[in-house]
C-alpha cells in the first residue's frame, strides 16, 4: 500500500512538472504551450490568425510533411497533388522572411509535430538588405527552435532562387545559399535543397520560362521543377507513404 501512495506521489509529481514547463508532448514532438500569447502583432498576423482558425475547424495530422515560407510557398498551386501519398501542409504567408518564420513558427510550425519541414525563406529577407550572414544566423534560429520541440524532425531548405527582378542581389543570394549549405552539411536531418542552379539556363542567368511575368514568381515550369527536386525528399524522409 505504501509502495502504491509513493508511485501516486511521484505520477503527481511529474505531472506537475510538465504542466509547469508549459509542454504538451506527442511521441518525439514536445510542442510549447503559449508562446503566441507572448507574441506581439506581426505584420502578417491576419494570414497567421486564418491558419489558426482553420486548425481549429479541421487540426492537421501529426507527421506531415510541412511546407512553410513566403510567397513561393503561398503560391503552390494544388501543393498536395504534386506529391501524391504524402500528407503536406501548405503554410505560406504574404511576402514572409526567414526571420519572420521564425517569429511565426511556435505557431504555425510547432504545432504540426511535421516529419520533415520544407521551409523556403531567405529570398525577401537579402532583398530588403540583410547580409547574408543574418540569413544563416536566423536559418540556425530556426532548426534551434525546432530541435527543442522535434529531435527527430527533418528540415530541408529550399536555395534562394535566382530571378531577373533581383538580379542586383544575385552575389548576396549565392552567398547566403552557400553558408546554408554548409552549415546542412554538419547535420544528418538538416538538407540543402539547390534549385539556384537548376533554375539558370546555358547563360548563366535565369530561365524565364520558369518564372511568371514578373520574373520573381514561379510559373506552373517552375513549381513542376521544384517538385521534381524535392519528391526525392519527401519520399525518403516520410515512411509510411505510398507515391501513387
Amino acid at each position: 500500500m505504501l509502495l502504491y501512495g509513493m508511485r501516486f506521489v511521484l505520477l503527481l509529481l511529474v505531472i506537475a512538472l510538465t504542466a509547469g514547463a508549459g509542454v504538451r508532448s506527442s511521441g518525439q514532438c514536445v510542442v510549447p504551450q503559449g508562446l503566441e500569447k507572448r507574441q506581439e502583432p506581426g505584420p502578417w498576423e491576419g494570414e497567421i490568425a486564418a491558419f489558426e482558425a482553420a486548425d481549429r475547424l479541421k487540426p492537421p495530422p501529426k507527421g506531415a510533411v510541412l511546407f512553410v515560407g513566403g510567397s513561393s510557398i503561398r503560391m503552390w498551386p494544388n501543393l498536395e497533388a504534386n506529391f501524391p501519398g504524402a500528407t503536406v501542409i501548405q503554410r505560406g504567408f504574404g511576402g514572409g522572411e526567414l526571420s519572420q518564420v521564425v517569429y511565426y513558427a511556435p505557431r504555425i510550425v510547432l504545432p504540426y509535430c511535421p516529419r520533415l519541414i520544407v521551409l523556403y525563406a531567405g529570398d525577401n529577407d537579402v532583398f530588403v538588405g540583410k547580409s547574408p550572414e543574418q540569413v544563416l544566423e536566423y536559418y540556425k534560429k530556426f532548426v534551434s527552435l525546432v530541435r527543442e520541440s522535434m529531435p527527430q524532425t527533418k528540415i530541408a531548405f529550399v536555395a534562394i532562387k535566382p530571378s531577373r527582378s533581383r538580379w542586383a542581389v544575385v552575389d548576396k543570394m549565392r552567398a547566403a545559399n552557400d553558408l546554408v549549405r554548409e552549415y546542412s552539411s554538419r547535420d544528418t536531418k538538416l538538407a540543402y535543397v539547390d534549385v539556384f542552379t537548376p533554375m539558370l539556363g546555358a547563360t548563366g542567368v535565369p530561365r524565364d520560362s520558369l518564372y511568371d511575368a514578373d520574373q520573381l514568381h514561379l510559373s506552373a515550369q517552375g513549381y513542376a521543377l521544384w517538385r521534381d527536386l524535392l519528391a526525392p525528399l519527401i519520399y525518403s524522409s516520410a515512411p509510411g507513404t505510398n507515391r501513387k
